[in-house]
């Protein structure tokens, strides 16, 4: 098992959106950085834990925890001229991006950004890493665990 942080602008998708959709489950759609799409495609395995994390927000933080639920697949976006990220270059018998599905396990208090780098057993985190600016990224298990027994 992996453990995942992954971040959803709430503007588009929050953790009380994931909560009210069906089956609280959402497809990871959206993501255009190669290793990003890599980590969801080669790497993401059913059951696999997600740290949820609102970005690009008044107050970013993790704010729930995930799951990944659906192996990765072809990201529908890419092929709709419509969608803000539709990719010219993709078509259905050779996509470029792929997406999984992500299940909500449980909405948890706000941890914020600045809280997560208060601790410094979690200096190492790739989120904090300067220029890190992922949309997904690996968590190591003990940072996981850290974070899950703080909120």
């Amino acid at each position: 098992m992996r453990y995942w942080l992954m971040k959803s602008e709430p503007s588009d998708v929050s953790i009380d959106d994931l909560a009210a959709m069906s089956k609280q489950s959402v497809a990871w759609y959206g993501v255009r950085n190669y290793q990003a799409r890599n980590f969801m495609r080669d790497q993401m395995k059913v059951g696999d834990k997600v740290l949820f994390y609102h970005s690009s927000c008044a107050e970013p933080g993790i704010v729930g925890l995930a799951e990944v639920s659906v192996l990765a697949y072809p990201d529908a976006t890419q092929f709709d001229p419509k969608n803000k990220y539709f990719d010219p270059k993709a078509t259905p018998e050779n996509p470029r991006w792929f997406n999984v599905d992500v299940r909500l396990v449980k909405k948890t208090r706000l941890m914020p950004l600045a809280e997560i780098r208060g601790y410094p057993e979690l200096a190492n985190m790739r989120i904090l890493q300067k220029g890190n600016r992922l949309s997904i990224t690996p968590v190591d298990p003990a940072e996981y665990a850290f974070i899950v027994k703080h909120l």
